[in-house]
């Protein structure tokens, strides 16, 4: 077979992984707290013919080798951590993270996910819950009777009730932070969680240690670009052509050659 063959092929393979990938950013535009992704390529294995440095004399060497590439594969679709804008919502229960860290949740078998997306609720028991129904982790109830809720910068809920002049404190929200969130695997529902590469979560109130602040009545778009997503659609589309393009001219060369043989 045409080696081109091939190494087309994982061309097409990678450009359709792309365009995959781009997809998805462009669908959670407008998801609150998304992290876009982008993927990672590298080239494969190379067949050396001749060895870059191989005496090509007694008294010479070559320098420079025969070597032909395999193609391509796709290495990683890596998750891109970078602050998306911060939107007002003034709703009391909308929570944004101004820089590092990520929201604790519950998760139903009993692990911790972790998500930047604070658009939270009450349940029917007054506990703060995603929009999924997973609780925040530590846990805060609300009092029925509550009037009006305060959550300062760093995570302080309080809670105003009826016939009390001061505040009652409810608690505070503890954020975490990962010395590689890269790292982190995405399982859908806006979590994350942690794997052997994120590292260990280290749990902090917001605003110390290096953790962002949190803002209420905020809430935190995604970091994907419209614009500079189009122009990777674009740029994936004209590789994948140009792959293509590849493989029918590799195949047009193996006709040829097959049809003049004997002749």
């Amino acid at each position: 077979m045409n080696q081109a063959l091939w190494v087309a092929k994982t061309g097409l393979d990678a450009q359709q992984t792309r365009m995959s990938v781009v997809s998805n950013n462009l669908a959670n535009v407008n998801t609150t707290g998304y992290k876009k992704g982008r993927p990672v390529f590298e080239d494969l294995l190379y067949q050396t013919i001749r060895q870059p440095g191989a005496q090509a004399t007694q008294d010479a060497q070559l320098p420079s080798g025969l070597m032909l590439g395999v193609g391509v594969r796709t290495v990683s679709t890596e998750k891109l951590f970078q602050q998306g804008d911060m939107v007002l919502t003034d709703n009391s229960l909308d929570v944004a993270i101004d820089g590092r860290g990520f929201f604790q949740i519950l998760l139903p078998d009993g692990n911790l996910g972790y998500t930047r997306d604070g658009s939270f609720q009450i349940n029917a028991d007054g506990e703060v819950v995603m929009s999924n129904g997973y609780p925040l982790q530590p846990g805060l109830v609300i009092p029925e009777e509550t009037q009006s809720i305060s959550i300062g910068a760093d995570g302080t809920v309080s809670a105003q009730l009826p016939g009390q002049v001061d505040p009652q404190q409810l608690g505070q929200i503890q954020l975490a932070d990962f010395i590689n969130p890269a790292g982190l695997q995405p399982i859908g529902e806006n979590l994350f969680l942690e794997t052997a590469a994120s590292g260990a979560a280290q749990e902090s109130a917001p605003g110390i240690n290096g953790l962002g602040e949190a803002r209420q009545g905020m809430l935190e778009t995604s970091n994907v670009n419209i614009a500079e997503e189009l122009v990777n659609m674009i740029e994936t589309q004209r590789s994948y052509e140009a792959n293509t393009k590849a493989l029918s001219t590799a195949d047009a060369m193996i006709q040829y050659a097959n049809n003049n043989l004997g002749r």
